[in-house]
């Protein structure tokens, strides 16, 4: 069960996250308050402390990266994912070097979003896409191995990838189980020596240059 804490100063946005997220069986929104400082004169009361801090960025008095610090210290165990409607890479790398373990568009899909929260309850570290375009091109031109060594279905996998599609949404696009995406993403990262989806749709994005 995760439990989740959100920090988002616009109301209507906030009540719609705790709502569609508390509703899902394997997340229960234990926290949800609209500044840094709300979040913390309110965590001691809490009987479940927050696995899982969903946080904006742009937040009255207290950013959601400055408070960074502060969930390291009162939450040290809860992984923390910004949501934000900026996604230049500076920001980005600003959150991640402050402790952010994931960074998504606030545009992201409820359905998507309830995944990549998942994902990050299983240690991963996820960033929607279109976050991580602006990060490559802010890293770009570091060249990429070729995927020549890519399987016809790992082929498929990437391109899955590539659309911003979730583990689950691959595994019904390509009518697999999740359990067998995940072995083909196991092979994916072994092949290409990368470690996260950023990477493999930095490639993407890479080919594509080159093409260009």
């Amino acid at each position: 069960m995760i439990t989740l804490g959100i920090i988002e100063d616009q109301q209507a946005i906030r009540e719609a996250l705790c709502s569609y997220l508390g509703e899902q069986p394997d997340i229960d929104c234990v926290l949800s308050v609209g500044s840094v400082s709300e979040f913390a004169e309110q965590l001691d009361g809490l009987v479940a402390k927050p696995t899982l801090v969903l946080s904006d960025i742009g937040l009255p008095v207290l950013s959601g990266i400055e408070g960074l610090a502060l969930w390291q210290q009162r939450l040290p165990d809860a992984a923390v994912v910004m949501l934000s409607i900026h996604t230049d890479a500076e920001r980005v790398f600003e959150a991640l070097r402050a402790g952010a373990v994931g960074y998504l568009d606030k545009m992201t899909p409820l359905p998507m979003l309830a995944e990549l929260l998942r994902q990050v309850a299983a240690g991963g570290s996820p960033m929607s896409p279109s976050v991580a375009r602006h990060v490559i091109r802010h890293l770009w031109p570091a060249r990429q191995p070729t995927d020549t060594t890519l399987t016809p279905r790992e082929k498929e996998i990437v391109r899955g990838i590539e659309d911003g599609l979730s583990y689950k949404l691959i595994a019904d696009r390509l009518s697999v189980s999740i359990d067998t995406v995940r072995t083909h993403i196991r092979q994916i990262y072994r092949k290409l020596h990368v470690n996260s989806k950023a990477e493999i749709i930095s490639r993407s994005w890479a080919r594509s240059r080159e093409a260009g």
